[in-house]
Protein backbone atom coordinates (compact mmCIF):
# COMPACT_ATOMS: atom_id res chain seq x y z
CA UNK A 1 0.00 0.00 0.00
CA UNK A 2 1.19 3.52 -0.75
CA UNK A 3 2.38 5.47 2.26
CA UNK A 4 3.28 9.08 2.96
CA UNK A 5 0.32 11.10 4.15
CA UNK A 6 -2.37 8.83 2.68
CA UNK A 7 -4.85 10.61 4.95
CA UNK A 8 -4.25 13.88 3.09
CA UNK A 9 -5.00 12.52 -0.35
CA UNK A 10 -7.58 9.78 0.13
CA UNK A 11 -11.35 9.59 0.54
CA UNK A 12 -12.51 8.18 3.88
CA UNK A 13 -15.83 6.33 4.11
CA UNK A 14 -17.70 6.01 7.40
CA UNK A 15 -19.32 2.69 8.29
CA UNK A 16 -21.84 2.40 11.11
CA UNK A 17 -21.46 -1.38 11.56
CA UNK A 18 -25.02 -2.15 12.72
CA UNK A 19 -26.38 -0.74 9.48
CA UNK A 20 -23.82 -1.46 6.77
CA UNK A 21 -24.04 -5.15 5.85
CA UNK A 22 -25.52 -8.24 7.52
CA UNK A 23 -23.60 -11.47 6.85
CA UNK A 24 -25.43 -13.83 9.22
CA UNK A 25 -28.99 -12.79 8.42
CA UNK A 26 -29.98 -11.66 11.91
CA UNK A 27 -30.98 -8.16 10.80
CA UNK A 28 -27.94 -6.47 12.37
CA UNK A 29 -24.82 -5.52 10.44
CA UNK A 30 -21.56 -7.18 11.41
CA UNK A 31 -17.83 -7.27 10.66
CA UNK A 32 -18.14 -10.21 8.27
CA UNK A 33 -20.78 -8.22 6.41
CA UNK A 34 -18.34 -5.35 5.97
CA UNK A 35 -15.70 -7.76 4.66
CA UNK A 36 -18.21 -9.17 2.16
CA UNK A 37 -18.85 -5.69 0.73
CA UNK A 38 -15.25 -4.47 0.43
CA UNK A 39 -15.32 -4.79 -3.37
CA UNK A 40 -18.16 -2.22 -3.46
CA UNK A 41 -15.85 0.17 -1.64
CA UNK A 42 -12.72 -0.44 -3.72
CA UNK A 43 -11.84 -3.40 -5.90
CA UNK A 44 -9.13 -1.45 -7.69
CA UNK A 45 -11.30 -0.55 -10.68
CA UNK A 46 -13.61 2.38 -11.54
CA UNK A 47 -16.50 -0.05 -11.22
CA UNK A 48 -16.14 0.31 -7.45
CA UNK A 49 -16.55 3.40 -5.33
CA UNK A 50 -12.79 3.79 -4.98
CA UNK A 51 -12.48 4.93 -1.37
CA UNK A 52 -9.05 4.87 0.25
CA UNK A 53 -10.02 4.21 3.87
CA UNK A 54 -12.94 3.16 6.04
CA UNK A 55 -13.78 4.53 9.47
CA UNK A 56 -15.65 2.06 11.66
CA UNK A 57 -17.97 3.31 14.39
CA UNK A 58 -17.63 1.28 17.63
CA UNK A 59 -17.86 -2.50 17.47
CA UNK A 60 -16.57 -3.15 21.01
CA UNK A 61 -18.41 -5.12 23.72
CA UNK A 62 -21.15 -2.85 25.02
CA UNK A 63 -24.55 -2.91 26.73
CA UNK A 64 -25.59 -0.72 23.77
CA UNK A 65 -27.20 2.04 25.82
CA UNK A 66 -25.63 4.37 23.23
CA UNK A 67 -25.12 1.66 20.60
CA UNK A 68 -21.45 1.06 21.19
CA UNK A 69 -20.33 4.47 22.41
CA UNK A 70 -20.69 3.01 25.92
CA UNK A 71 -17.67 0.70 25.80
CA UNK A 72 -17.45 -2.16 28.29
CA UNK A 73 -14.17 -3.56 26.91
CA UNK A 74 -11.81 -1.55 24.71
CA UNK A 75 -9.89 -4.57 23.40
CA UNK A 76 -12.50 -6.99 22.06
CA UNK A 77 -15.45 -7.28 19.67
CA UNK A 78 -19.09 -7.44 20.74
CA UNK A 79 -20.59 -10.81 19.77
CA UNK A 80 -23.34 -9.03 17.79
CA UNK A 81 -20.58 -7.92 15.38
CA UNK A 82 -18.41 -11.05 15.48
CA UNK A 83 -15.00 -11.83 16.93
CA UNK A 84 -11.46 -10.53 16.94
CA UNK A 85 -10.73 -13.06 14.20
CA UNK A 86 -13.50 -11.44 12.12
CA UNK A 87 -11.87 -8.07 12.74
CA UNK A 88 -8.47 -9.39 11.66
CA UNK A 89 -9.99 -10.81 8.47
CA UNK A 90 -11.63 -7.47 7.77
CA UNK A 91 -8.34 -5.59 8.19
CA UNK A 92 -6.49 -8.09 5.99
CA UNK A 93 -9.19 -7.95 3.30
CA UNK A 94 -9.21 -4.16 3.35
CA UNK A 95 -5.44 -3.90 3.15
CA UNK A 96 -5.38 -6.37 0.25
CA UNK A 97 -7.56 -3.88 -1.64
CA UNK A 98 -5.54 -0.83 -0.65
CA UNK A 99 -8.16 0.31 1.88
CA UNK A 100 -6.94 1.69 5.19
CA UNK A 101 -8.89 0.97 8.38
CA UNK A 102 -9.63 3.69 10.95
CA UNK A 103 -11.49 2.73 14.13
CA UNK A 104 -13.42 4.78 16.65
CA UNK A 105 -11.59 5.47 19.90
CA UNK A 106 -13.93 6.50 22.74
CA UNK A 107 -11.62 7.94 25.40
CA UNK A 108 -13.89 10.41 27.18
CA UNK A 109 -16.12 7.84 28.87
CA UNK A 110 -16.75 4.14 29.34
CA UNK A 111 -19.85 2.07 29.97
CA UNK A 112 -21.01 1.94 33.57
CA UNK A 113 -20.44 -1.80 33.21
CA UNK A 114 -16.78 -1.48 32.30
CA UNK A 115 -14.63 -3.25 34.93
CA UNK A 116 -12.82 0.03 35.58
CA UNK A 117 -16.03 1.77 36.59
CA UNK A 118 -17.36 -1.19 38.58
CA UNK A 119 -14.15 -1.08 40.60
CA UNK A 120 -14.27 2.72 40.90
CA UNK A 121 -17.84 2.53 42.17
CA UNK A 122 -17.07 -0.15 44.75
CA UNK A 123 -16.01 2.37 47.39
CA UNK A 124 -14.34 5.69 48.02
CA UNK A 125 -11.14 3.84 48.87
CA UNK A 126 -11.07 1.94 45.58
CA UNK A 127 -7.71 2.08 43.74
CA UNK A 128 -9.66 3.14 40.66
CA UNK A 129 -11.87 5.70 42.41
CA UNK A 130 -9.91 8.52 40.82
CA UNK A 131 -10.16 6.98 37.34
CA UNK A 132 -13.56 8.68 37.06
CA UNK A 133 -14.89 12.10 38.07
CA UNK A 134 -16.53 11.86 41.51
CA UNK A 135 -17.64 14.85 43.58
CA UNK A 136 -19.63 15.69 46.69
CA UNK A 137 -23.04 17.34 46.73
CA UNK A 138 -23.43 21.05 47.19
CA UNK A 139 -24.54 22.09 50.71
CA UNK A 140 -28.18 21.89 49.62
CA UNK A 141 -27.73 18.32 48.36
CA UNK A 142 -27.82 19.25 44.67
CA UNK A 143 -25.26 18.14 42.05
CA UNK A 144 -21.73 19.56 42.23
CA UNK A 145 -22.35 22.13 39.48
CA UNK A 146 -24.75 23.13 36.72
CA UNK A 147 -23.19 21.07 33.92
CA UNK A 148 -25.72 19.41 31.61
CA UNK A 149 -25.54 16.26 29.52
CA UNK A 150 -25.03 16.67 25.77
CA UNK A 151 -28.20 14.59 25.41
CA UNK A 152 -31.14 16.82 26.42
CA UNK A 153 -33.18 13.82 27.53
CA UNK A 154 -30.47 12.85 30.02
CA UNK A 155 -30.72 16.21 31.83
CA UNK A 156 -27.98 16.99 34.31
CA UNK A 157 -24.50 15.62 33.71
CA UNK A 158 -24.36 14.08 37.20
CA UNK A 159 -25.81 10.93 38.76
CA UNK A 160 -25.84 10.29 42.51
CA UNK A 161 -24.42 6.99 43.71
CA UNK A 162 -26.23 6.06 46.93
CA UNK A 163 -23.75 3.46 48.27
CA UNK A 164 -20.76 5.82 48.15
CA UNK A 165 -22.63 9.10 48.68
CA UNK A 166 -21.07 10.99 45.76
CA UNK A 167 -22.00 12.06 42.25
CA UNK A 168 -20.25 10.88 39.09
CA UNK A 169 -19.93 12.94 35.92
CA UNK A 170 -21.38 11.78 32.61
CA UNK A 171 -21.24 14.13 29.63
CA UNK A 172 -23.80 11.94 27.90
CA UNK A 173 -26.02 9.21 29.41
CA UNK A 174 -25.81 8.07 33.04
CA UNK A 175 -24.60 4.76 31.62
CA UNK A 176 -21.53 6.58 30.22
CA UNK A 177 -19.41 7.82 33.15
CA UNK A 178 -16.58 10.19 32.21
CA UNK A 179 -13.00 9.11 32.73
CA UNK A 180 -10.76 11.41 34.75
CA UNK A 181 -8.03 12.47 32.34
CA UNK A 182 -6.19 14.32 35.10
CA UNK A 183 -5.16 10.87 36.36
CA UNK A 184 -1.91 9.68 34.71
CA UNK A 185 -3.01 6.06 35.12
CA UNK A 186 -5.96 6.73 32.81
CA UNK A 187 -3.62 8.18 30.20
CA UNK A 188 -1.38 5.14 30.48
CA UNK A 189 -4.33 2.76 30.14
CA UNK A 190 -5.67 4.48 27.02
CA UNK A 191 -2.20 4.45 25.52
CA UNK A 192 -2.31 0.68 25.95
CA UNK A 193 -5.70 0.55 24.19
CA UNK A 194 -4.31 2.47 21.23
CA UNK A 195 -1.30 0.19 20.99
CA UNK A 196 -3.51 -2.91 21.10
CA UNK A 197 -5.32 -1.85 17.91
CA UNK A 198 -2.25 -0.36 16.23
CA UNK A 199 -0.47 -3.69 16.75
CA UNK A 200 -3.43 -5.40 15.05
CA UNK A 201 -2.86 -3.27 11.98
CA UNK A 202 -5.35 -0.43 12.23
CA UNK A 203 -4.24 2.66 10.35
CA UNK A 204 -5.65 5.26 12.69
CA UNK A 205 -8.36 6.46 15.03
CA UNK A 206 -11.35 8.73 14.92
CA UNK A 207 -11.30 10.15 18.45
CA UNK A 208 -14.81 10.56 19.84
CA UNK A 209 -15.72 13.88 21.56
CA UNK A 210 -12.05 14.75 21.94
CA UNK A 211 -12.84 18.24 23.28
CA UNK A 212 -14.57 16.76 26.33
CA UNK A 213 -11.55 14.95 27.78
CA UNK A 214 -10.32 17.93 29.77
CA UNK A 215 -12.50 20.21 31.86
CA UNK A 216 -12.16 22.61 34.77
CA UNK A 217 -10.54 20.60 37.58
CA UNK A 218 -12.33 22.81 40.11
CA UNK A 219 -15.70 21.82 38.59
CA UNK A 220 -16.99 25.39 38.56
CA UNK A 221 -20.37 26.22 37.03
CA UNK A 222 -20.72 26.93 33.35
CA UNK A 223 -21.67 30.55 32.66
CA UNK A 224 -25.27 30.93 31.61
CA UNK A 225 -25.89 32.08 28.06
CA UNK A 226 -29.01 31.71 25.95
CA UNK A 227 -28.02 30.41 22.53
CA UNK A 228 -31.35 29.09 21.31
CA UNK A 229 -31.82 26.09 19.06
CA UNK A 230 -29.93 25.66 15.77
CA UNK A 231 -32.07 26.17 12.71
CA UNK A 232 -30.91 25.53 9.14
CA UNK A 233 -33.34 28.19 7.97
CA UNK A 234 -32.08 31.02 10.15
CA UNK A 235 -30.23 33.97 8.69
CA UNK A 236 -26.47 34.10 8.38
CA UNK A 237 -26.50 37.04 10.80
CA UNK A 238 -28.23 34.91 13.42
CA UNK A 239 -25.71 32.12 12.95
CA UNK A 240 -22.81 34.56 13.22
CA UNK A 241 -24.35 35.93 16.40
CA UNK A 242 -24.54 32.43 17.88
CA UNK A 243 -20.89 31.78 17.05
CA UNK A 244 -19.90 35.12 18.59
CA UNK A 245 -21.66 34.19 21.84
CA UNK A 246 -19.88 30.85 21.92
CA UNK A 247 -16.55 32.62 21.58
CA UNK A 248 -17.38 35.13 24.28
CA UNK A 249 -18.58 32.62 26.85
CA UNK A 250 -16.28 29.59 26.98
CA UNK A 251 -17.60 26.58 28.84
CA UNK A 252 -15.87 24.87 31.75
CA UNK A 253 -17.01 21.33 30.96
CA UNK A 254 -15.06 21.06 27.67
CA UNK A 255 -12.18 22.44 25.61
CA UNK A 256 -10.02 23.01 28.70
CA UNK A 257 -6.40 23.85 27.73
CA UNK A 258 -5.13 20.56 29.21
CA UNK A 259 -6.77 18.67 26.34
CA UNK A 260 -3.92 19.68 24.05
CA UNK A 261 -1.36 17.97 26.31
CA UNK A 262 -3.45 14.79 26.13
CA UNK A 263 -3.55 15.00 22.34
CA UNK A 264 0.18 15.54 22.08
CA UNK A 265 0.66 12.24 23.89
CA UNK A 266 -1.80 10.57 21.51
CA UNK A 267 0.27 11.89 18.61
CA UNK A 268 3.51 10.60 20.11
CA UNK A 269 2.00 7.13 20.35
CA UNK A 270 0.80 7.26 16.74
CA UNK A 271 4.12 8.59 15.50
CA UNK A 272 5.92 5.61 17.08
CA UNK A 273 4.21 3.52 14.38
CA UNK A 274 4.60 3.93 10.63
CA UNK A 275 2.05 5.90 8.68
CA UNK A 276 -0.81 6.15 11.21
CA UNK A 277 -3.25 9.01 11.78
CA UNK A 278 -5.95 10.42 14.05
CA UNK A 279 -8.96 12.56 13.22
CA UNK A 280 -10.73 14.36 16.04
CA UNK A 281 -14.43 14.74 16.62
CA UNK A 282 -14.32 18.25 18.05
CA UNK A 283 -17.83 19.66 18.24
CA UNK A 284 -16.92 23.31 18.69
CA UNK A 285 -18.75 25.88 16.60
CA UNK A 286 -15.81 28.28 16.84
CA UNK A 287 -13.34 27.95 13.98
CA UNK A 288 -10.46 29.56 15.89
CA UNK A 289 -10.75 27.12 18.77
CA UNK A 290 -11.23 24.25 16.34
CA UNK A 291 -8.00 25.06 14.51
CA UNK A 292 -6.07 24.76 17.77
CA UNK A 293 -6.68 21.00 17.77
CA UNK A 294 -4.08 20.69 15.02
CA UNK A 295 -1.48 22.06 17.43
CA UNK A 296 1.49 23.23 15.40
CA UNK A 297 0.24 21.17 12.47
CA UNK A 298 2.64 18.38 13.44
CA UNK A 299 1.96 17.49 17.08
CA UNK A 300 -1.79 17.02 17.70
CA UNK A 301 -4.51 15.77 15.35
CA UNK A 302 -3.76 15.08 11.71
CA UNK A 303 -7.35 16.02 10.82
CA UNK A 304 -10.28 17.61 12.67
CA UNK A 305 -13.95 17.32 11.75
CA UNK A 306 -15.46 20.72 11.04
CA UNK A 307 -19.00 20.88 12.38
CA UNK A 308 -19.36 24.54 11.47
CA UNK A 309 -19.08 23.45 7.84
CA UNK A 310 -21.45 20.53 8.34
CA UNK A 311 -24.12 22.68 9.98
CA UNK A 312 -24.40 25.35 7.25
CA UNK A 313 -27.70 26.02 5.49
CA UNK A 314 -27.92 25.32 1.75
CA UNK A 315 -26.37 28.62 0.74
CA UNK A 316 -23.30 29.07 -1.41
CA UNK A 317 -22.19 32.12 0.55
CA UNK A 318 -22.39 30.24 3.85
CA UNK A 319 -20.17 27.37 2.74
CA UNK A 320 -17.69 29.68 1.04
CA UNK A 321 -17.40 31.81 4.18
CA UNK A 322 -16.60 28.81 6.39
CA UNK A 323 -14.10 27.25 3.97
CA UNK A 324 -12.25 30.51 3.40
CA UNK A 325 -12.14 31.45 7.08
CA UNK A 326 -11.02 28.02 8.28
CA UNK A 327 -8.39 27.68 5.56
CA UNK A 328 -6.90 30.96 6.75
CA UNK A 329 -6.83 29.87 10.40
CA UNK A 330 -5.00 26.58 9.99
CA UNK A 331 -1.30 26.22 10.87
CA UNK A 332 1.00 26.10 7.88
CA UNK A 333 1.25 22.31 7.63
CA UNK A 334 -2.29 21.47 8.73
CA UNK A 335 -4.82 19.86 6.40
CA UNK A 336 -8.60 20.40 6.58
CA UNK A 337 -11.24 17.67 6.65
CA UNK A 338 -14.77 18.06 5.30
CA UNK A 339 -17.89 16.08 6.11
CA UNK A 340 -21.57 16.68 5.41
CA UNK A 341 -23.19 13.56 6.88
CA UNK A 342 -22.47 11.04 9.63
CA UNK A 343 -24.32 8.78 12.04
CA UNK A 344 -25.38 11.75 14.20
CA UNK A 345 -26.99 14.12 11.68
CA UNK A 346 -29.73 13.97 9.08
CA UNK A 347 -28.53 12.72 5.71
CA UNK A 348 -27.70 15.18 2.93
CA UNK A 349 -30.55 14.03 0.67
CA UNK A 350 -33.04 14.75 3.45
CA UNK A 351 -31.45 17.67 5.28
CA UNK A 352 -31.18 19.87 2.21
CA UNK A 353 -34.40 18.77 0.54
CA UNK A 354 -36.78 21.62 -0.24
CA UNK A 355 -39.81 20.69 -2.24
CA UNK A 356 -38.37 17.51 -3.70
CA UNK A 357 -34.95 18.75 -4.87
CA UNK A 358 -32.97 16.78 -2.27
CA UNK A 359 -31.38 14.43 -4.82
CA UNK A 360 -30.24 17.27 -7.10
CA UNK A 361 -28.76 19.12 -4.14
CA UNK A 362 -27.12 15.94 -2.89
CA UNK A 363 -25.31 15.68 -6.22
CA UNK A 364 -23.96 19.22 -5.83
CA UNK A 365 -23.00 18.43 -2.22
CA UNK A 366 -21.03 15.40 -3.44
CA UNK A 367 -19.06 17.56 -5.87
CA UNK A 368 -18.42 20.15 -3.15
CA UNK A 369 -17.18 17.52 -0.71
CA UNK A 370 -14.93 15.74 -3.19
CA UNK A 371 -13.31 18.77 -4.82
CA UNK A 372 -12.42 21.03 -1.88
CA UNK A 373 -8.85 21.18 -0.64
CA UNK A 374 -8.81 18.69 2.21
CA UNK A 375 -9.81 15.16 3.10
CA UNK A 376 -13.45 14.24 2.36
CA UNK A 377 -15.43 11.94 4.66
CA UNK A 378 -18.36 10.16 2.98
CA UNK A 379 -21.11 8.58 5.09
CA UNK A 380 -22.30 5.15 4.04
CA UNK A 381 -25.35 5.29 1.78
CA UNK A 382 -24.74 8.85 0.64
CA UNK A 383 -23.17 7.40 -2.49
CA UNK A 384 -26.65 6.27 -3.59
CA UNK A 385 -28.48 9.34 -2.33
CA UNK A 386 -30.06 7.42 0.54
CA UNK A 387 -32.47 9.55 2.57
CA UNK A 388 -33.35 9.44 6.25
CA UNK A 389 -35.62 6.57 7.21
CA UNK A 390 -39.01 6.94 8.84
CA UNK A 391 -39.12 5.43 12.31
CA UNK A 392 -42.50 4.53 13.82
CA UNK A 393 -42.81 5.42 17.53
CA UNK A 394 -42.63 1.77 18.55
CA UNK A 395 -39.31 1.29 16.70
CA UNK A 396 -37.43 4.25 18.20
CA UNK A 397 -34.28 3.07 19.97
CA UNK A 398 -31.87 6.01 20.16
CA UNK A 399 -31.91 8.37 23.13
CA UNK A 400 -31.09 11.39 20.97
CA UNK A 401 -33.36 10.94 17.95
CA UNK A 402 -30.67 9.75 15.53
CA UNK A 403 -32.38 6.62 14.22
CA UNK A 404 -33.46 8.09 10.83
CA UNK A 405 -29.87 8.59 9.63
CA UNK A 406 -28.85 5.14 10.87
CA UNK A 407 -31.26 2.96 8.91
CA UNK A 408 -29.69 0.06 6.97
CA UNK A 409 -27.77 0.68 3.77
CA UNK A 410 -30.02 -0.17 0.84
CA UNK A 411 -28.19 -2.83 -1.16
CA UNK A 412 -31.10 -4.13 -3.22
CA UNK A 413 -34.89 -4.11 -3.61
CA UNK A 414 -35.54 -7.10 -1.32
CA UNK A 415 -37.76 -6.54 1.74
CA UNK A 416 -34.72 -6.14 4.01
CA UNK A 417 -32.67 -4.29 1.37
CA UNK A 418 -29.95 -6.92 1.83
CA UNK A 419 -30.45 -7.43 5.58
CA UNK A 420 -31.96 -10.62 6.92
CA UNK A 421 -35.20 -11.06 8.82
CA UNK A 422 -36.55 -7.89 10.40
CA UNK A 423 -33.66 -5.37 10.30
CA UNK A 424 -32.84 -3.68 13.59
CA UNK A 425 -34.21 -0.40 12.17
CA UNK A 426 -36.81 -0.16 9.41
CA UNK A 427 -35.50 -0.03 5.87
CA UNK A 428 -36.13 3.27 4.08
CA UNK A 429 -39.33 3.54 2.04
CA UNK A 430 -37.49 4.37 -1.17
CA UNK A 431 -35.22 1.29 -0.98
CA UNK A 432 -37.01 -0.45 -3.87
CA UNK A 433 -35.66 2.16 -6.28
CA UNK A 434 -32.78 3.79 -4.34
CA UNK A 435 -30.34 0.94 -3.83
CA UNK A 436 -26.89 -0.16 -4.88
CA UNK A 437 -28.05 -2.89 -7.26
CA UNK A 438 -30.39 -0.54 -9.13
CA UNK A 439 -27.70 2.13 -9.52
CA UNK A 440 -24.62 0.02 -10.21
CA UNK A 441 -24.99 -0.04 -14.00
CA UNK A 442 -26.94 3.19 -14.46
CA UNK A 443 -24.61 5.93 -15.77
CA UNK A 444 -27.07 8.61 -14.61
CA UNK A 445 -27.24 7.36 -11.01
CA UNK A 446 -25.88 8.98 -7.87
CA UNK A 447 -23.54 6.00 -7.44
CA UNK A 448 -22.08 6.58 -10.90
CA UNK A 449 -21.54 10.26 -10.08
CA UNK A 450 -19.71 9.37 -6.86
CA UNK A 451 -17.53 6.86 -8.68
CA UNK A 452 -16.67 9.39 -11.40
CA UNK A 453 -15.82 12.06 -8.83
CA UNK A 454 -13.66 9.80 -6.67
CA UNK A 455 -11.77 8.17 -9.53
CA UNK A 456 -11.25 11.52 -11.25
CA UNK A 457 -9.92 12.86 -7.96
CA UNK A 458 -7.42 9.99 -7.76
CA UNK A 459 -5.89 11.05 -11.07
CA UNK A 460 -5.90 14.79 -10.37
CA UNK A 461 -2.92 16.30 -8.51
CA UNK A 462 -4.92 19.53 -8.20
CA UNK A 463 -7.80 17.87 -6.34
CA UNK A 464 -5.71 15.49 -4.27
CA UNK A 465 -3.27 18.02 -2.90
CA UNK A 466 -3.30 21.25 -4.85
CA UNK A 467 -4.00 24.78 -3.75
CA UNK A 468 -7.40 26.41 -3.36
CA UNK A 469 -8.67 29.90 -4.15
CA UNK A 470 -12.30 30.96 -3.99
CA UNK A 471 -13.41 33.27 -6.76
CA UNK A 472 -15.00 36.65 -6.03
CA UNK A 473 -17.87 38.38 -7.79
CA UNK A 474 -19.83 35.24 -8.51
CA UNK A 475 -23.59 35.63 -8.90
CA UNK A 476 -25.67 35.11 -5.79
CA UNK A 477 -26.12 31.42 -5.08
CA UNK A 478 -22.90 30.32 -6.78
CA UNK A 479 -19.75 29.04 -5.07
CA UNK A 480 -16.77 28.87 -7.42
CA UNK A 481 -13.13 28.11 -6.71
CA UNK A 482 -9.89 27.19 -8.43
CA UNK A 483 -7.81 24.13 -7.63
CA UNK A 484 -4.31 23.94 -9.02
CA UNK A 485 -1.12 21.87 -8.97
CA UNK A 486 1.70 22.19 -11.47
CA UNK A 487 0.20 22.70 -14.92
CA UNK A 488 -3.26 21.48 -13.89
CA UNK A 489 -5.85 24.16 -13.21
CA UNK A 490 -9.43 23.24 -12.44
CA UNK A 491 -12.44 25.46 -11.97
CA UNK A 492 -15.22 24.14 -9.73
CA UNK A 493 -18.50 26.01 -10.00
CA UNK A 494 -21.53 25.06 -7.91
CA UNK A 495 -25.05 26.41 -8.35
CA UNK A 496 -26.91 26.29 -5.04
CA UNK A 497 -30.12 27.66 -6.58
CA UNK A 498 -32.98 26.19 -8.55
CA UNK A 499 -32.44 28.74 -11.35
CA UNK A 500 -29.91 28.83 -14.22
CA UNK A 501 -26.84 30.98 -13.51
CA UNK A 502 -24.14 32.56 -15.64
CA UNK A 503 -20.62 33.43 -14.53
CA UNK A 504 -18.09 35.46 -16.50
CA UNK A 505 -14.78 33.65 -15.91
CA UNK A 506 -11.63 35.74 -16.21
CA UNK A 507 -9.08 34.39 -18.65
CA UNK A 508 -9.65 31.81 -21.36
CA UNK A 509 -12.74 31.83 -23.55
CA UNK A 510 -13.39 28.15 -23.01
CA UNK A 511 -12.25 25.08 -21.13
CA UNK A 512 -12.87 21.35 -21.07
CA UNK A 513 -15.89 20.05 -19.13
CA UNK A 514 -14.52 17.26 -16.96
CA UNK A 515 -17.53 16.52 -14.76
CA UNK A 516 -21.10 17.72 -14.28
CA UNK A 517 -23.64 16.74 -11.67
CA UNK A 518 -26.25 16.83 -14.46
CA UNK A 519 -26.26 13.37 -16.05
CA UNK A 520 -27.72 14.85 -19.23
CA UNK A 521 -24.68 17.09 -19.77
CA UNK A 522 -21.90 15.03 -21.38
CA UNK A 523 -18.36 15.55 -20.16
CA UNK A 524 -15.24 15.65 -22.27
CA UNK A 525 -16.02 18.50 -24.64
CA UNK A 526 -15.34 22.20 -24.78
CA UNK A 527 -17.40 24.53 -22.60
CA UNK A 528 -17.65 28.29 -22.92
CA UNK A 529 -16.43 30.37 -19.99
CA UNK A 530 -17.52 33.85 -21.05
CA UNK A 531 -19.96 33.22 -19.64
CA UNK A 532 -19.99 29.79 -18.02
CA UNK A 533 -23.59 28.62 -17.91
CA UNK A 534 -24.89 26.40 -15.13
CA UNK A 535 -28.27 24.74 -15.00
CA UNK A 536 -30.43 24.72 -11.86
CA UNK A 537 -28.81 22.77 -9.01
CA UNK A 538 -25.77 21.94 -11.15
CA UNK A 539 -22.10 21.70 -10.34
CA UNK A 540 -19.24 21.39 -12.84
CA UNK A 541 -15.51 20.77 -12.90
CA UNK A 542 -13.82 22.53 -15.83
CA UNK A 543 -10.20 22.11 -16.89
CA UNK A 544 -8.70 25.48 -17.80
Amino acid sequence: MATADWWRHGVIYQIYPRSFADANGDGVGDLAGITSRLDHLNDGTPGSLGVDAIWLSPFYPSPMADFGYDVADYTDVDPVFGTLDDFDRLVAGAHDRGIRVVVDLVPNHTSDRHPWFLESRSGRDSPKRDWYVWADSRPDGSPPNNWMSSFPRAGKAWTFDEPTGQWYLHSFMPQQPDLNWWNPEVREAMDGVMRFWLDRGVDGFRVDVAHKMAHDPELRDNPLVELGEEDLGETQEARDSRRAKLKAVPRRDEDWPEVHEILRRFRQTLDSYDDRMAVGEVYLLDLERLARYYGSGQDEFHLVHNFVFQSQPWKAEAFRSVVDEFSGLLPADAWPAWMLSNHDVSRVASRYDEGGNGQARARVAAMLLLTLRGTPFVYMGDEIGQADGEIPPDRVVDVDGRDPERTPVQWDASPGAGFGGDPWLPVGREAARVNVAAQRDDPASMLSLFRRLIWYRKGSPALRGGDYRSLPDTPGGMYAYLRGAGDERLLVALNFTGQPLEYQVDGPADGRLELSTDPARPAGGAVGLQPLQLGPDEGVVVRL
